[in-house]
């Protein structure tokens, strides 16, 4: 892979000069437009591009000043030419996205890359008037997650010369009365058939108030049931921010404190080695901030039925990649591993998942009233649940059985939580609360606000806590965190200056593309913002189709049967566990951990051969077909940093 990189960057041509800076700082190009350095980050010129490289050495950004071209692809092509001159990648989608932000015109696109390259390759063309502005991404994909705060800085901080961005700051909010709430709710249910969703769960919060909940759509599709705000859904991620106000409570009780050594709370935690276990204390656990690299490919591809002590085990063999509060890397094993230290403290003689579970129940779940919530899956899928929905190898909204979602369980403190719509509101209320709900304090204000208070940067305007998100959005301080699953998406906002909330759980991986949109319409609503919600919510759901088009284009389906005869029927990697092909309903099927589904194949630029799981949802398993020793192999990359090589049993 290095001598991959070192060849394609190796096109640039020398720089005129080179820098960097200690903190992101803001510069402009010749034309004007506005550009923001990361910090840490090289940069150096040759004519109308600037590029800035990581340290590592094997990532760029690049921001081109082109100035007049024929069309976006005509500006493309021009900035290529500058920094891989005779070498431009080869186009795979082409993305258009709604004027915004200064530019009157923007058009993403992505490239072909090699499996072997294990490579982040993109641009985007923007146009003010007559000229354009490129930025270009190219090298490293492990270096791109690693640092991807920095590549947000860079892409969000892009804007043509004379830009002002819309601010609320300092405006009172108009209160949310019965004709505003029509004009949100309406947003909700019109987007919700844009972007084919077959449920959501919505509920909003005014002056501490909640004001309307609610469902739209059905629970599942072909069903006549609807959704309502006692309709359970999956809320992934959305656990954390409840686990971290387990810790906050604990932290009033005196039983833990946010700067103590975690290994004095449990004394089996390890991580990496000796020196950075005993520099992890219990902030860290939850902070995103540590350096640990994203596994998530650990617990999809594991084993079913692994106890919550494989959180401590993967965590034992895992080493950080960057220094502690350089960079935002979000592990969900160290803030499983936060939750599950909580029900440690409180029940040291129970299993850990027991214990945790306990202690939501007993300290969160309970006093808040969150009287549907539950880690019990039987639970949770019983009654009034909403069914999981992905799209299809040929793009098309699909019932799925709720298997894969069972992968979190045993790291449940970061992910693994059933909830209503009327439960997570009152979450929220709260948070907006400051720990007291219903006019009886829960948490005190220090612990419950310790959460939330600006750590590692994510973007230019984003940080992260302690399992929350701070947001400066036009101005306005947003508070927030989303979650994701196979078929599950669910956010939630709280806006603390004018005591505003919302909850948005949904059914459908589509439904991720709404939460960008309704926080903008909630501005517009409160605010007298610009419309540009409407336009958002169209242009994401013409995306979602031309990708899903563009992915199945470029597979063979049903797959290369030359390809498929010559498969293993088992395959292991003792890191993580085992693939098996097998044939089912005619089809060659592949298992890998709580991926299952029929296998589609896919020629590579290279002449190499990947074979990809096409069951519906938008996780699934891309793995290279090679050899290694006379034997097979399948290599999956987890999109992050990690590979796992599979070899023929």
């Amino acid at each position: 892979m290095k001598l991959l990189l070192a060849l394609a960057l190796s096109c640039a041509p020398v720089a005129a000069y080179a820098q960097t800076v200690p903190a992101d700082t803001p510069g402009k190009l010749a034309s004007g437009a506005q550009y923001v350095q990361p910090k840490d980050w090289n940069a150096s010129k040759q004519g109308p591009a600037l590029t800035f490289t990581a340290p590592e050495g094997d990532l760029r950004i690049v921001v081109a000043d082109i100035g007049a071209a024929a069309d976006a692809k005509d500006a493309v092509a021009k900035a290529w030419e500058v920094v891989r001159p005779g070498a431009a990648p080869t186009l795979r989608t082409t993305n258009s996205a709604p004027p915004a932000e200064g530019w009157d015109e923007r058009v993403s696109f992505s490239y072909e890359t090699l499996p072997s390259e294990r490579a982040s390759r993109s641009a985007t063309a923007l146009r003010k008037g007559t000229a354009w502005t490129v930025l270009l991404v190219d090298g490293s994909a492990g270096t791109a997650a690693k640092r991807s705060a920095a590549l947000s800085v860079v892409a969000q901080g892009l804007h043509p010369a004379g830009f002002q961005k819309e601010s609320f700051a300092g405006k009172t909010a108009h209160e949310l009365t019965p004709e505003r709430v029509q004009q949100l709710t309406d947003f909700v249910e019109k987007s919700r058939q844009a972007l084919e969703v077959p449920g959501i769960g919505f509920a909003l919060i005014d002056n501490g108030k909640v004001v309307w909940e609610g469902g739209f759509g059905v629970r599942a599709l072909g069903s006549p049931e609807k959704v309502d705000e006692n309709t359970k859904f999956m809320i992934a991620s959305n656990t954390k921010g409840l686990t971290t106000l387990l810790l906050s409570v604990l932290a009033d009780e005196g039983k833990l404190r946010w700067d103590e050594k975690v290994v004095d709370l449990y004394p089996e935690f390890r991580l990496g080695n000796d020196e950075v276990t005993q520099s992890v204390l219990v902030k860290h656990l939850i902070c995103a901030c540590t350096g640990l690299p994203r596994k998530d490919f650990a617990f999809i591809l594991g084993n079913k039925g692994l106890p919550a002590s494989d959180t401590f085990t993967q965590l034992a063999a895992t080493m950080p990649t960057s220094k502690f509060g350089d960079l935002f890397q979000y592990s969900n094993q160290m803030a499983s591993a936060a939750g599950y230290v909580g029900g440690h403290i409180l029940y040291p003689k129970m299993e850990l998942g027991a214990a945790y579970d306990r202690a939501m129940e007993k300290k969160i779940f309970k006093p808040l009233g969150m009287k549907d919530s539950t880690f019990d899956y039987a639970k949770g899928m019983a009654g009034n649940w909403a069914a999981p929905h992905g799209l299809n190898v040929d793009g098309q909204v699909t019932l799925m059985s709720n298997d894969f979602n069972y992968s979190p369980y045993p790291y449940r403190p970061a992910g693994a939580a059933f909830a209503t719509t009327k439960d997570m509101i009152r979450y929220v209320q709260l948070e907006l609360g400051k720990g007291v709900l219903d006019g009886k304090r829960l948490v005190s204000e220090k612990n419950l606000v310790a959460r939330r208070e600006k750590g590692v940067q994510v973007g230019p305007d984003s940080w992260y806590g302690m399992g929350l998100f701070q947001r400066d959005a036009s101005g306005v301080q947003v508070v927030t965190h989303g979650g994701t699953l196979l078929g599950y998406h669910s956010t939630w906002f709280a806006l603390p200056e004018s005591e505003v909330g919302l909850v948005i759980l949904t059914n459908s991986d589509p439904g991720a593309q709404l939460f960008g949109p309704v926080l903008r319409r909630l501005l517009e609503v409160l605010y007298d913002g610009q419309p540009e919600a409407e336009r958002d919510v169209a242009a994401a759901a013409a995306r979602i189709k031309a990708q899903a088009k563009s992915r199945r284009e470029r597979l063979t389906y049903p797959g290369d049967g030359a390809v498929l005869s010559n498969l293993a029927g088992h395959y292991s990697d003792p890191s993580v566990g085992q693939i098996t092909i097998s044939d089912k309903g005619g089809q060659k099927w592949i298992k890998a951990g709580f991926v299952e589904g029929p296998i589609a194949t896919r020629k590579n630029a290279d002449g190499t051969t990947s074979i990809i799981s096409v069951g519906p949802g938008n996780i699934g398993v891309d793995a290279l077909v090679g050899t290694k020793d006379g034997k097979r192999t399948l290599t999956i990359n987890d999109g992050q940093q990690t590979q796992y090589v599979y070899l023929e049993d």
